[in-house]
């Protein structure tokens, strides 16, 4: 707590120096972010902090509604042929990029394309597709070689990559080689000049941006930017930031330490509430393409290993309340969603038991390397509960500890540990992005071209294509069960728990949206 405390007066001092004084502004929305900004586009990671900078800069065909059903955004509507194979999606007339030009539809198609290539439920709808293409400037052609009635719904989905459109001639840039020139269509726009990494992002609202006329609702409806400016500080240690949030330098904290979230909630001047009412999941993801977990039979013995009550009270500052077990690859609650991995993670952690059981998965001793950010409050000490708990099974544990920044960078190598690779890093979902077996990165197996650690499994490939197809709940519940049968099989992930994640705001914010990502419209000072 002294260390708190020294951290927390030295933070209040800096900000209260007169050039970051001066630069307060009623009409500007300061805001700190969950972690620094490193990748700007947001089509080449699942990255949150990516997620909010996407949703400020671009805007998307359809969005989510309150009922989780899609509705359009930039889209006027659309029509479907008989067959159900052929899609016309109409734009809405006035749209304009933030350089002034027109979005046309061949800047859908071009977008959708490469969005098709990235995020896992567009690559599953993009084995489908036959051609992303324009009949006319206001009308985008979708040509599929067979019918997919979830379309839309991939269209719509809130994230973990939207599907965001852009320019052209950005998005023809190779899907796996970053975008670097931020030119959207919603309500924001990206000032390149002010961004620097580690310590600012910085908007303006887009004065050409056209909201429609509906209430917002997650990322759906009027887009409404009542600030002139939108601006990010980058606050890594989460005592500075609670003390920017209380002195009125900042007025929104993304992630609120669960520390430090009494003493804000006692301040009348500032609301604390969940971020998302439908909470997270930790997970513990594993690199399955070099070894040593490349070993489906080693990644059971982890998981039977892991007891998510010594992850789960780090994250949530020891409230019972705040977190539960979630033996599920899914989050518990929602639909279909049964805790198929309670004998396996439920059982006894008889340490001699799993350490003998190590050796007999053909453990070598070969090196595991886990990453671990230090400034991102919600994974940051999983990393050495992990690792403790390897090395108790008599695992060659190597801990890197590293901004999240960089662990964003370096879980994108393929590289055995050697040669700069890594093993294990530790992450957070929104529920309702990974809600079902399309959605769910973390389980799906598309190996090469899926997410980092690039899990393989033609089995749970094939049931999912079969989930999208099933036409009954019966036949949908089935599947949803072998799926999940199948994923604790191979375990690409472990689960770590489920709980609800706090945000906190000055309480003169009006319009504040829940959901799973830190959306800058609809808010306005009272």
């Amino acid at each position: 707590m002294q260390r708190r405390s020294l951290l927390a007066a030295a933070g209040a001092a800096l900000l209260a120096k007169p050039s970051l004084a001066q630069g307060v502004r009623p009409r500007t929305l300061r805001f700190v972010p969950q972690a620094n900004l490193t990748v700007l586009d947001p089509i080449l990671t699942t990255a949150g902090v990516s997620l909010n900078h996407g949703y400020a800069v671009f805007d998307t065909l359809y969005g989510t509604g309150a009922d989780f059903k899609p509705v359009p955004q930039m889209a006027e509507g659309h029509e479907v042929s008989a067959d159900g194979r052929t899609w016309l999606i109409r734009l809405r007339p006035g749209l304009r990029f933030h350089d002034g030009e027109p979005v046309r539809a061949v800047d859908c198609a071009a977008s959708l394309a490469r969005w098709s290539k990235r995020d896992t439920f567009g690559q599953t709808l993009g084995a489908a597709v036959e051609a992303w293409e324009a009949q006319d400037d206001r009308t985008l052609r979708i040509r599929l070689s067979r019918p997919f009635p979830r379309l839309l719904s991939a269209l719509a989905f809130v994230g973990p990559i939207p599907a965001f459109i852009m320019p052209e001639r950005l998005a023809k840039t190779d899907p796996y080689k970053a975008v670097t020139e931020m030119v959207g269509s919603g309500p924001y726009r990206f000032l390149p000049d002010e961004f620097v990494s580690g310590s600012r992002v910085a908007y303006a609202k887009s004065d050409g941006y056209v909201p429609r006329q509906e209430p917002a609702v997650l990322n759906a409806g009027g887009k409404v930017a009542h600030f002139d400016r939108l601006e990010w500080q980058i606050i890594p240690d989460s005592s500075t930031a609670a003390s920017a949030l209380q002195s009125g330098e900042v007025d929104w904290w993304e992630f609120a330490d669960a520390d430090l979230t009494p003493m804000l909630s006692r301040n009348r001047g500032i609301t604390v509430a969940s971020y998302d009412p439908l909470g997270f999941m930790a997970f513990l993801r594993f690199n399955s393409h070099v070894p040593p977990f490349n070993n489906a039979k080693l990644k059971r013995v982890v998981l039977s290993a892991v007891d998510q009550a010594q992850y789960m009270p780090l994250i949530t500052g020891g409230d019972d309340k705040a977190w539960h077990t979630a033996y599920s690859m899914f989050p518990t609650g929602l639909p279909f969603v049964k805790e198929v991995g309670a004998e396996a993670m439920g059982a006894p952690k008889d340490l001699e038991r799993l350490r003998r059981a190590v050796k007999d998965a053909g453990y070598a001793g070969e090196k595991v390397v886990i990453l671990s950010p230090t400034d991102l409050p919600t994974v940051a000490s999983f990393g050495d509960v992990t690792a403790e708990l390897l090395k108790q099974l008599g695992m060659n544990v190597d801990l890197q500890v590293m901004d999240w920044g960089s662990v964003v960078q370096r879980r994108t190598s393929r590289e055995p540990v050697e040669k700069g690779g890594w093993s294990i890093f530790h992450t957070t979902w929104k529920s309702s992005s990974i809600a079902n077996p399309a959605l769910n990165t973390n389980i799906r197996g598309q190996g090469d071209s899926g997410w980092f650690g690039w899990f393989r499994s033609e089995g749970i490939e094939r049931l999912t294509r079969e989930w999208l197809d099933a036409a009954s709940d019966a036949e949908q519940q089935r599947l949803f069960d072998a799926i999940q049968l199948e994923a604790f099989e191979q375990v690409p992930v472990v689960p770590l728990g489920q709980f609800l994640q706090k945000t906190a705001y000055r309480s003169d914010l009006t319009g504040m949206l829940p959901g799973p990502a830190a959306f800058p419209w609809n808010l306005r000072r009272a």
